[in-house]
Formats: C-alpha cells, structure tokens, sequence
C-alpha cells in the first residue's frame, strides 16, 4: 500500500512520529470545529436553536463511536481525557472492603492507568500481575491471581512502551464466566486496530481518547459503560445535566447523561465526530495494514544500526505500529531532545526503570520520512 495522506494533515517540515501520545488532526477537522463555533455563535449560544444544533452534533459523535466499538450510542459517555474513565471506575466502584482489584504489573503501566488504581488500593486490596519485559503475563499467572474476592479487573489492550497488545478477549472470557467487572484501556489501540469490540472483549468498562489514533482534538475522550453495569459505579461529579432533585432526594440520570456532569467541550466532539468519519472513509483496516509497513521497515532499519536493541514483541500481529529501541553508549533522552532539534518529533519513555525510545509512526506517514528518522538517528 503506498497511499500518501500527508497533504491532508498540516505540516511544517517536521516528521511527527509520536501519534501514540497525540496525533496529528486532518485539515477537515480543524475546518469543521472553526465552522462549528462560527454557526453556534450565528445562532446565539443561549438559544433553543444553538441547543439544537449542540444536540444533534453529540449525538452524531455517538453514532460514529457506537458503531467503531460495536456499542449502544447511548453507552458512549463524553469525558476529556482517557484518565477521567479511568477514574469513574478507579474511584467510584462500589466495592465490598474485602475485595481486590487485579492490574498488570505496575512499573510496567503508563501511569493513568496506575496511579487511580494505586488510590483504590488504599481501600482494597490491589493485585499486581506478574509480567516479562515485553509487559505480558502468563495465563495461569492470571487464573491464580483472581478469586472469589476480585471485585474488578483492569488491565490496557495494547501498552504504550512498547506496543505490546495484550491478550483483552481471552481474558474477557474467563471474567464473563466468574461475573468479574472488567475495564480495559483501549487508548492505543482504538483507530489503529479494526477488531475493537466491547461485546467479544467482555468489557463491563473501557475508556480512550480521541486526540491518539483518532487523529481528534486534545480535550476529548471516550468512556464506555455497559448499559446494566451503570449501577456499579457511583457518579463522581453531579450537576444539573446528570441528576434531578426528586422528593427531597438527588436521583441520577440514566446513562450517558449519569456520568457528564457539565461537559463542554462541543466543539472538541465536532472535532473528533470529523476525525472519525475521515478515518472511516480510508478504512481501519487499510490504516492498521499502512502503519505496520512503515513499523516493519523502521524495526529492520534500526536494526541495522550498530548497538541498536529492539523491544517489544517480534511477530507484527502481536503489536501495534510503536517501535521501541535504545543505541549502546547513547542517552535516550539526548537522542530524542538532538532529534526535536532536526525536527524529527520522538518520545522517551520507559519499561520498569530503563528510558527506551519510542517512534509512533501512523497512517499518514511516509516510508521516506521514516528513512529520513534512521539516517539522523546514525549520525549521533
């Protein structure tokens, strides 16, 4: 596949190849948040009509959520971040003292999906998986860490240090069949992988944002919660959106309204509604194929580099387009901050206590640039 969508996406002469922590936005998509916030002023931002409008555009948001995650629209809670889901199940599950929460191997965990969990352990007991240096753990480690008493398991479908992806639908499984509450972290994986689907994961919980693979603004994220295990979890915030005061007592909406408690980032959800569809129309499929070809040939040129150490798993279908590496004798964070200064945009991050780098290549992407990133990686 050598399509080339770089002209859709605004450039300055800068190879961006950190899209596992936030990603590039599509021209259309800038333009239709601009035209978003020009309409809502025409109409008058407090008027019925401005409502109207708001209205049909998040729920038109929904609808194209709904269908990448095979889910009800009505299950799609508007959050601004990945951390925010993260934390509406981290802090407001209902627990019984006695219970635990099981999580994969902490040092090993980007810290959004480790700190709310840490919290939660100051009131259960909290698990922690053994895991390798690639981030997995072994099947039976699994079965022998749950019990009777596990009142949740959360674990990330795809890691971020090294792009592992983890086994989330296996474990699902085996979770639906105990009746064990599940949240998965799918922040690396939603629109770079096609086969995203809350019913064969088995997830009660899952939680994303758009400003990563989907290519959307900063400021938006997704939470999944499963219609019948909306009462599971007690709502952290409350307002006039998400509750009512019926006969002296504060009930709760039904969901998505449960949980959005003031959400205003509308023109953010245009923003996001325009990435989808733009990514849609390519095809994840055709996306996820793209970003592999252009791993595969940084993994191999790399390779080739003299004291160059790959991480990460070696079969292509076990991991997304992250590529993770270090060079003998040189400092990861000297390399990436001398390659920001060529305008080459790399990330640091770590796998427990070594700093790796790690180069996210996405869709858009070309195999020259990636040639470009190898040759200036040589020349330190």
């Amino acid at each position: 596949m050598n399509l080339d969508y770089s002209q859709d996406f605004p450039y300055k002469e800068r190879i961006y190849l950190n899209n596992a922590s936030t990603s590039r936005m599509p021209r259309s998509s800038i333009a239709a948040m601009n035209d978003f916030l020009v309409k809502y002023n025409e109409l008058g931002p407090d008027s019925e009509a401005s409502d109207n409008y708001v209205r049909e555009r998040l729920g038109n948001l929904r609808k194209e959520i709904s269908g990448l995650i095979k889910c009800r629209p009505e299950e799609v809670v508007l959050t601004q971040s990945v951390t925010d889901g993260i934390n509406f199940v981290a802090s407001g599950l209902k627990l019984d003292p006695n219970s635990n929460i099981v999580i994969r191997g902490s040092t090993h965990e980007h810290p959004a999906n480790h700190y709310p969990w840490v919290r939660a352990g100051q009131r259960v007991e909290l698990r922690n998986l053994p895991i390798n240096e690639t981030g997995y753990f072994e099947p039976d480690s699994f079965t022998n860490t749950i019990d009777k008493n596990t009142g949740l398991v959360a674990l990330s479908h795809a890691l971020f240090n090294t792009g592992a992806i983890v086994p989330i639908e296996e474990i699902g499984k085996i979770l639906s069949e105990k009746n064990i509450p599940y949240f998965v972290d799918v922040a690396q994986t939603v629109g770079c992988i096609s086969d995203i689907d809350v019913n064969k994961i088995n997830c009660n919980f899952m939680s994303f944002n758009g400003s990563k693979w989907l290519c959307g603004p900063m400021g938006m994220g997704i939470f999944f919660c499963r219609r019948d295990s909306s009462e599971l979890i007690e709502p952290l915030q409350v307002g006039g959106e998400s509750a009512i005061f019926h006969e002296d007592k504060l009930v709760h909406k039904e969901i998505p309204a449960r949980f959005q408690a003031g959400f205003r980032n509308w023109s953010g959800a245009v923003g996001l509604e325009t990435s989808i569809i733009y990514l849609k129309k390519i095809g994840i499929a055709a996306i996820r194929e793209k970003n592999i070809k252009l791993a595969e040939l940084l993994r191999q040129e790399i390779a080739k580099i003299n004291g160059a150490i790959l991480y990460g798993p070696e079969e292509k279908e076990k991991r997304t387009s992250i590529v993770s590496f270090s060079i003998q004798g040189q400092d990861s964070k000297t390399l990436v901050a001398r390659l920001e200064k060529e305008n080459i945009i790399l990330a640091v991050r770590d796998i427990f206590s070594k700093k790796i780098v790690r180069a996210s290549p996405h869709f858009f992407n070309t195999e020259s640039e990636i040639h470009a990133v190898v040759d200036a990686i040589k020349k330190g």
